[in-house]
């Protein structure tokens, strides 16, 4: 935990309490309503052109079919690259929406009027783009609206972007200045995130050409925070910045950092670091604080380093006290831009998904208003230490900064405001008629298509219902309303907790999902390196066969107590096995990190997930297992009810020892079964902690029972036994079918076999998809978990239109990641299981009839007794080429052009129907391509 920061999880209340405290009676909101209500009033009755935010969202807004369709063209129709997938996506979009009748300017009727043509032209939205046969004119009909649209998406962008090129923006700047000569700009070189290391090359390079240009065109003997600047990106600089490779951050990362901090400070430019995701965040002031520390050193007197800050982050307050207090430390003067967020829905999913304790963002918007007020007060105070920015669009926000500036003895050279270019123009329009009011436009600089998934957030950001700069828009949002004060905290989360994520009414007693862990967060992660350092793993005796009829005998009288047990008794006995393994979440963990080979973040996965099953079936055993009544003649009373076989046999896997393995066991159990279970034999000490468990849990000893030893002699004699009610079988298809002919063969009632087998999984790609979410889905589902998962990704079919450089993409991100061993927080592809399972991976490598693009070692790595692989990825020519499927970190591509439908066709005859992926933007498509799917 860096020392500067608390947790980033905490009650959402308390939070906002301690920042109202902080603004005590600072803020007269009557007088910021009264010094905001002309600048509205002006916006409302001379609005801006049409394709500025607050008329476009008035037109289109973001929760019409119209506005969905308009933010969903404009985030992909630019960068696809095939006629057929740009029709059909226009097609797919345009069909759900109206467009007729827009507003009356020129443009707004030109636009409209080729959006609605569209419609008119292309084919129903549920007709594949390939299969379009209604004649030459139709085609051309088609193409010729796509290219209207598309130039209406253009045109679009265009508002929202200040130029392609860094001298083009500055020749739009110039001609802004014309009209508003005190205005300044924050160039920021547009782009996602690096996933490779050419990627970052690249953004390297055109940040350092961009603070050249800028250079060229700014006086170097005025104060660097009142020219012209730039913002940069970490993550477009390193495609690792993460948590986890700090190391390399540290050592790659901040020396190009340092390199652009130099040009820039020699310039007397400025530079800003801007703010990322809140996982990011430590790792972000580390970074900031090494390269202030060099500042210090060698340009003290410069002032133009900068660092963007979140405000709807709950740490948001205290991050700003700590950049002050790291300012003095330093003697340095920063700059510091106070933003409300743009990562707000990632944010809260991977809070969800993690299943953290709290939110690490507001979950109510004037939460995020008042923690943006405290950080401005805060700024404000500071002010012989920081050149304090604040960027936002809320009239009355600008009005409370503005009072609060005064208040505080903050002269206006002090800070200045700032608004994203193509946002907010209306209200700076009026705001700045004070010349003494500072302000700088961030613009963003890049090709159209670089563009759209920042333009979608942006979009998505004030174009929600609860934005100032959408309720501007709407005339029917009242003045009182529009600049309500948000000084008042809401006791309650405005989202449902990430614990309370899966209770349902219909559900008794209610599901808890299981709790997780921020492995960024160094508190949490902390206790699981101690219960590492603390275990030792003990040797589990094998199984003899000689003890098989005691073990029978055994479970045969356990059935009759325990199938007899209430079944909300047995419910509670797993609930509390469930309560346990959580508060002992650390131990399993390690277990799994030291045994199974599991990374940190697998491991925590998988003991969450085992947790979730004990609830899941503890709860759908009491609803399953209840007499259900059934209508009948008079003087009958007939039920259905479900009652419990007998003995199992559990036959669990290595790649899951965990969660399978109490998945298959706690399912049995709660509906009132007994359980042999086999567990992989690389994994026994895993299953004979979740049995002990279980038995501390409640679980009478002879109704559940483990024999450690190998599949073809323990498991085999398991299976042959006449006694065992059914089998549960996780693992190979050839060995499930070798189990299901011994299961037919035997005399006697029938059965019944579970078998969850792999596959050869498929992920579908078209050109509507963005490479960067492919490459992001394709690294961490082929090659994390050393590809042993039954779902791992083993066929990526990709459009040949973006195949080239989805590929590339995906080789390049490969290459960055790292192999070794488990229990380092760095490692994101741990050992495979032992050197049998490397062998097998080799065997079928060799038979593989495609080109290997990877220049991974042909040979597996074995050191201190593990066996480690790096990915592999190959092309094949055709999809009938990929005859198994190969349980490691391996790949194969096959492009695919035409009907997508073909291609799902050509995966359903590969006879495998676990999981499946599909990328595109186009919904029509992907729900035909899921119905069609064998899944």
């Amino acid at each position: 935990m860096n020392p500067y920061l608390p947790t980033a999880y905490r009650p959402e209340n308390d939070v906002v309490h301690a920042c109202l405290k902080h603004l005590s009676s600072t803020l007269d909101w009557s007088a910021i309503q009264q010094q905001a209500t002309p600048w509205v009033q002006s916006v409302r009755e001379n609005p801006p052109p049409f394709w500025a935010m607050e008329s476009l969202l008035k037109e289109y807004p973001i929760s019409s079919a119209e506005g969905l369709a308009l933010m969903r063209l404009a985030e992909a129709l630019l960068r696809v690259p095939d006629a057929p997938t740009a029709i059909a996506l226009t097609a797919d979009q345009l069909g759900r929406a109206d467009f007729e009748g827009a507003a009356d300017s020129a443009l707004a009727r030109l636009s409209s009027a080729a959006i609605a043509l569209s419609k008119y032209f292309l084919p129903e939205q549920n007709t594949q783009a390939t299969g379009l046969t209604q004649g030459l004119a139709a085609k051309l009909g088609a193409k010729t609206v796509v290219a209207a649209t598309l130039r209406a998406v253009q045109l679009l962008g265009k508002q929202f972007v200040l130029g392609q090129t860094i001298t083009e923006a500055q020749e739009v700047a110039a001609n802004s200045r014309k009209r508003m000569t005190h205005l300044r700009f924050s160039y920021d070189m547009l782009g996602e995130g690096a996933r490779t290391m050419s990627d970052a090359d690249r953004y390297f390079k055109s940040y350092q050409n961009a603070i050249e240009q800028i250079a060229n065109k700014t006086d170097a003997s005025q104060n660097p925070a009142m020219s012209d600047g730039i913002s940069i990106k970490l993550s477009a600089l390193h495609p690792r910045y993460e948590h986890t490779q700090k190391s390399r951050v540290m050592t790659e990362l901040v020396p190009r950092v340092w390199s652009l901090c130099e040009q820039a400070a020699r310039s007397n430019i400025n530079l800003t670091v801007d703010a990322e995701e809140v996982d990011r965040l430590e790792l972000s002031l580390e970074v900031f604080e090494t390269i202030l520390s060099r500042i210090a050193q060698q340009h003290p007197t410069w002032g133009g380093f900068g660092l963007a800050l979140q405000a709807y982050q709950s740490r948001a307050l205290a991050l700003i006290e700590s950049v002050v207090n790291l300012a003095r430390k330093h003697r340095v003067k920063l700059m510091c831009r106070l933003v409300k967020g743009a990562y707000w829905d990632a944010e809260i999913k991977r809070a969800q998904e993690l299943g953290l304790p709290f939110y690490p963002v507001f979950t109510h918007k004037h939460h995020t208003d008042i923690s943006y007020l405290a950080c401005a007060k805060a700024m404000l105070g500071a002010n012989d230490v920081l050149y304090s920015q604040f960027a936002t669009h809320n009239a009355a926000t600008i009005a409370a900064i503005l009072q609060m500036a005064i208040t505080l003895g903050a002269p206006k050279t002090a800070f200045e405001l700032q608004r994203l270019h193509g946002m907010g123009e209306g209200v700076y329009r009026e705001v700045l008629k004070d010349k003494s009011t500072q302000c700088r436009v961030y613009a963003p600089v890049g090709a159209h298509k670089d563009l759209l998934a920042y333009l979608v957030r942006r979009l998505l950001e004030n174009g929600a219902n609860s934005s100032f700069v959408h309720q501007l828009a709407d005339e029917s949002v009242g003045l009182d309303l529009l600049l309500q004060t948000p000084l008042h905290a809401t006791a309650s989360s405005g989202i449902t907790l990430p614990s309370n994520l899966f209770q349902s009414s219909r559900q008794t007693p209610e599901r808890v999902n299981s709790a997780g862990t921020d492995l960024a967060d160094a508190t949490m992660f902390n206790s699981f390196e101690s219960a590492l350092k603390d275990l030792t793993v003990e040797p589990v005796s094998q199984f003899e066969l000689s003890q098989l009829n005691t073990v029978l005998t055994e479970a045969n009288a356990g059935f009759r107590e325990w199938a007899s047990t209430p079944v909300a008794q047995r419910s509670a006995i797993l609930l509390t096995a469930a309560e346990q393994l959580e508060t002992q979440q650390h131990r399993f963990a390690s277990l799994l990190v030291k045994e199974a080979y599991k990374t940190w973040g697998d491991a925590i996965s998988e003991v969450r997930e085992a947790i979730d099953f004990l609830r899941y079936y503890a709860i759908q055993a009491q609803q399953i297992m209840r007499p259900i009544a059934l209508d009948g003649p008079t003087g009958e009373s007939n039920f259905l009810q479900l009652k419990p076989r007998g003995i199992w046999v559990c036959i669990s896997p290595w790649n899951f020892p965990l969660a399978i393995f109490l998945g298959q066991v706690s399912a049995a159990l709660a509906t009132g079964n007994c359980v042999i279970a086999k567990p992989a034999e690389q994994t026994p000490a895993i299953a004979q902690a979740a049995i002990q468990l279980l038995i501390q849990a409640g679980v009478p000893q002879d109704a559940l029972q483990m024999c450690h030893g190998a599949g073809e002699t323990v498991g085999a004699a398991l299976v042959a036994q006449k006694d065992i009610a059914g089998v549960v079988f996780t693992g190979s298809t050839p060995v499930a079918k070798i189990i299901n002919r011994n299961l037919a063969a035997k005399d006697g009632a029938i059965i019944p076999l579970i078998a969850e087998t792999g596959g050869i999984n498929a992920m579908v790609v078209d050109s509507s998809a963005l490479p960067e979410q492919v490459c992001d889905a394709v690294i961490q589902s082929a090659f994390r978990s050393a590809g042993q998962r039954c779902s791992a990704l083993r066929l990526l079919c990709v459009h040949e239109a973006i195949a080239d450089n989805v590929i590339e993409m995906i080789l390049g991100a490969a290459k960055e990641l790292i192999v070794g061993e488990s229990h380092r927080l760095s490692t994101d592809i741990g050992p495979v299981i032992d050197t049998e399972a490397a062998d097998s991976i080799y065997r079928l490598v060799d038979q593989i009839k495609g080109a290997r693009l990877t220049s991974a070692p042909t040979q597996k790595t074995v050191n201190l007794g593990a066996t480690y692989l790096s990915p592999m990825a190959f092309e094949v020519a055709q999809i009938d080429d990929v005859k198994a499927e190969i349980f490691g970190p391996i790949l194969q591509i096959v492009r695919w052009k035409d009907d997508p439908q073909l291609v799902i066709e050509k995966i359903n005859a590969l006879g495998f129907g676990l999981t499946l992926g599909i990328q595109t933007r186009i919904d029509s498509r992907a729900a035909q391509m899921a119905e069609a799917a064998n899944i």
